[in-house]
């Protein structure tokens, strides 16, 4: 699989399993961000028996420069889903599930309640797998960050995706300050949190490691680190590809921040192996 403006690849085994679940997401009309995002770590997760949920859409309504999901006018939430998601970790025996979403700043509570079904009805069919949510910021709205750790999902995960001097360019819409509210809150009110990491987009070594320091304060105990890769010619382009020791300098900020668990890699996500970084 080639991989951004470089000839760098990974090799994936391909495994009967990825088509079979494909197949069973597309007969109940579920998105994922495997799919969505073309993750080079698909088969890795799906082997290990976790996928990464899109609900609430496919349509964003903010334009991240380094996204590659559309944005525009969304539809309307499909009361549905949440059961369609649990019926599909239900029958392909899902070890664990992670649910994200595109952001929706048209509703009222950008989505938590949505979110919070969804878990609802995972944890109600499937009570043996893990649960994490990766949720947008909702606007800084702590009642939302309330009603989604109420749901009692294993691990609340928002990500930062950069660092705070890259913000207007790479997530107009967004707030660094706000997101580490978001993480904040959550953490106050005892979800086990995590958050993620995009380099390549021009950051400084230190910069990382204040962003380490900074999540670590907002009581994140989970991160993952890996390597931007541009989607299109229409995004961000990559300023730079890390090193494998550069990434393992990372990890180290990240520990030495106070940060429990750390996932440093060139084709990281963040949702890479989650059971393994979250659960």
């Amino acid at each position: 699989m080639p991989i951004a403006d470089t000839g760098e690849k990974k090799r994936v085994a391909i495994d009967p399993a990825v088509d079979g679940w494909r197949a069973r997401f597309d007969a109940l009309g579920l998105n994922t961000v495997c799919e969505e995002s073309g993750c080079p770590n698909m088969a890795s997760c799906y082997a290990r028996g976790a996928a990464t949920f899109l609900i609430l859409g496919r349509t964003c309504t903010r334009d991240c420069r380094f996204c590659a999901v559309g944005h525009g006018a969304p539809a309307a939430a499909d009361p549905g889903e949440p059961a369609r998601v649990a019926s599909a970790v239900r029958e392909v025996l899902m070890r664990y599930a992670v649910v994200t979403s595109v952001t929706r700043d048209d509703l009222p509570d950008g989505g938590a309640g949505h979110f919070a079904r969804t878990v609802a009805a995972m944890r109600e069919a499937c009570p043996g797998t893990g649960i994490e949510v990766l949720v947008p910021d909702f606007m800084g709205n702590e009642e939302s960050v309330a009603t989604v750790v109420r749901a009692a999902p294993d691990v609340f995960a928002h990500n930062v995706e950069t660092v705070p001097r890259l913000y207007g360019g790479v997530r107009p819409g967004a707030s660094y300050e706000r997101s580490l509210g978001v993480l904040k809150a959550a953490s106050a009110l005892g979800a086990r949190v995590k958050s993620g990491l995009m380099v390549g987009l021009g950051e400084e070594a230190g910069e990382v490691a204040a962003v380490m320091a900074d999540l670590a304060k907002a009581g994140v105990s989970s991160v993952t680190i890996g390597q931007y890769l541009r989607p299109s010619g229409a995004h961000l382009p990559v300023v730079r590809h890390h090193t494998v020791d550069e990434f393992a300098s990372y990890g180290r900020m990240a520990r030495e921040a106070g940060i429990g668990t750390v996932k440093s890699g060139y084709f990281v996500r963040s949702s890479y192996h989650a059971g393994e970084v979250g659960g």
